[in-house]
């Protein structure tokens, strides 16, 4: 092999490496963590609406006005609003997961370049 192969060689692995951390840094900030507005802001809603739903609950149970719903009504919402929190959740964890398989399908991409590109510097020596 010629020193400018060599060289070459030796840019391209250090490109890769670059490559690498940078995708590494990216999937580790997409790692699940929802830090988004719009998820904190569902997050603190929801958090909202069951501690109203439980204490509305536990004031029915102490007080003897008379009661218009069900006595279910309040269990079958939480369960309601449980289900709808991990319908989102799937949600989410679904666009990670479309993500990082889209990355790492382009590291295999660029990975299969650089092989060829190796094996045909190997041939032309």
């Amino acid at each position: 092999m010629e020193n400018h192969d060599i060289h070459l060689l030796v840019e391209e692995l250090e490109e890769y490496r670059r490559e690498k951390d940078n995708i590494r840094k990216v999937l580790g900030s997409i790692g699940g963590s929802l830090t988004g507005w719009r998820e904190t802001l569902f997050n603190y809603v929801f958090v909202g609406i069951m501690f109203w739903l439980f204490m509305m609950d536990i004031y029915r149970h102490f007080n003897t006005v008379d009661h218009k719903l069900p006595g279910f009504f309040s269990l079958q919402l939480g369960v309601f609003l449980v289900s709808i929190k991990v319908i989102w959740m799937i949600h989410l964890q679904t666009k990670i997961a479309h993500f990082q398989f889209w990355i790492l399908n382009s590291i295999e991409f660029r990975l299969n370049s650089i092989s060829k590109i190796i094996n045909e510097i190997r041939l032309n020596n």
